[in-house]
């Protein structure tokens, strides 16, 4: 009489759920990533190969059609100064980035740059990269 054993191990190992993992973890970055927009306004930025280390605390925009926004809210150019002091008061080192289209006149990003220095906050114009 002969004994054998009832449970039999496989040693093989399926590859199907690790694969179906990491194919959805793919599908989860791309839809995540196409979400995340740091400034949503379509602004075609002067072009400049400087680069400034300081951390932005706001950001305003100007379009070329002379529309003032606050982050990402259209707001008039009276309305600026009060919304910049109610988010930058209290705030060490104040930091504003600008973020201007090339076709906005000087005297539009003049305006913006009075605002800051009339309450001593820092501005950064914004750029793109300069192509070779």
């Amino acid at each position: 009489m002969s004994i054998k054993s009832r449970s039999k191990r496989s040693i093989e190992f399926s590859m199907a759920s690790m694969s179906d993992m990491v194919f959805l973890l793919l599908i989860f970055f791309l839809i995540s990533s196409t979400m995340i927009s740091p400034n949503a306004l379509k602004l075609l930025l002067p072009q400049s190969n400087s680069q400034v280390q300081a951390k932005p605390v706001t950001t305003v925009s100007i379009t070329r059609d002379l529309q003032f926004y606050y982050e990402t809210t259209r707001v008039d150019f009276e309305q600026l100064e009060p919304l910049l002091k109610a988010k930058l008061s209290g705030t060490q080192d104040p930091t504003i980035s600008l973020h201007v289209d090339r076709s906005v006149p000087m005297e539009q990003v003049v305006r913006v740059m009075n605002i800051a220095q009339r309450n001593r906050y820092r501005l950064i114009l914004a750029t793109a990269p300069e192509e070779r």
